[in-house]
């Protein structure tokens, strides 16, 4: 198959141009507005250092619907016991620095490259990035971060040092974003660990819709604060 090389144009081609893996496309630059662009049209980078820039639309979406989300009762119990202290966005570079140097079983290395990261402390910078940070007496010990447009939260990344301490940060996440208004958190592709959350494959032309539709709503998530934590 035959891919469409991007230069320094800001276009990418419909995501119905994707191969049978969900690449649409190879090249151009992770500059903030083609990030956005990219976000905008169903698109997300994923590469590893020394390959081209490549970007993804899988058919299947993994999605998860902020109102099916589903907490196990030894969850519960820790949110109860308010285990962890969940903060946003107060240290965003620490988050996706963690993020890039934890180990993943069969990974030979990281696809957060040192570009990558440093367009998304410029999207954090905008106020498109986000990050959530899970501290253990008062040590950073877990977290995630994504990109919030609209009513839709982009999950990127994240990463544990204790037991359950990025699924904790990650259920208080999702409870927020649904209380307020936001529609949907995109996981890219598949996991255990979020399908065990309530996250579910829904086809490609479902996911370019919710686009369309919750990408316009006014959302009000106030970003920087500690997370409500509604089981106490």
């Amino acid at each position: 198959m035959s891919y469409t090389i991007l230069g320094k144009k800001l276009y990418f081609p419909p995501v119905s141009a994707a191969d049978s893996h969900g690449i649409v496309a190879i090249g151009g630059d992770l500059d903030t507005e083609r990030l956005l662009l990219a976000y905008h049209s169903g698109i997300f980078p994923w590469f590893s250092e020394g390959e081209p820039i490549l970007w993804w639309s899988p058919n299947p979406r993994f999605v998860l619907y902020p109102s099916a989300l589903r907490v196990s009762s030894s969850m519960k119990q820790l949110l109860k016991r308010n285990a962890f202290e969940v903060r946003t966005d107060s240290c965003f570079r620490e988050v996706i620095g963690h993020c890039q140097q934890i180990y993943r079983p069969g990974q030979g290395g990281t696809w957060i490259t040192e570009e990558m990261l440093e367009s998304y402390c410029e999207l954090h910078g905008l106020g498109k990035a986000h990050s959530v940070e899970v501290f253990q007496e008062g040590v950073l010990v877990g977290g995630l971060y994504g990109v919030a447009l609209g009513g839709i939260f982009f999950g990127e990344s994240m990463f544990s040092r204790v037991s359950n301490a990025s699924k904790y940060g990650f259920i208080l996440l999702v409870e927020n974003l649904l209380a307020s208004g936001f529609e949907l958190v995109d996981c890219q592709v598949h996991t255990n660990h979020l399908e065990s959350l309530g996250a579910v494959h829904i086809k490609r032309d479902l996911f370019m819709g919710h686009l369309a539709s919750f990408l316009t709503k006014t959302t009000s998530m106030e970003w920087g604060k500690p997370l409500f934590n509604g089981y106490l």
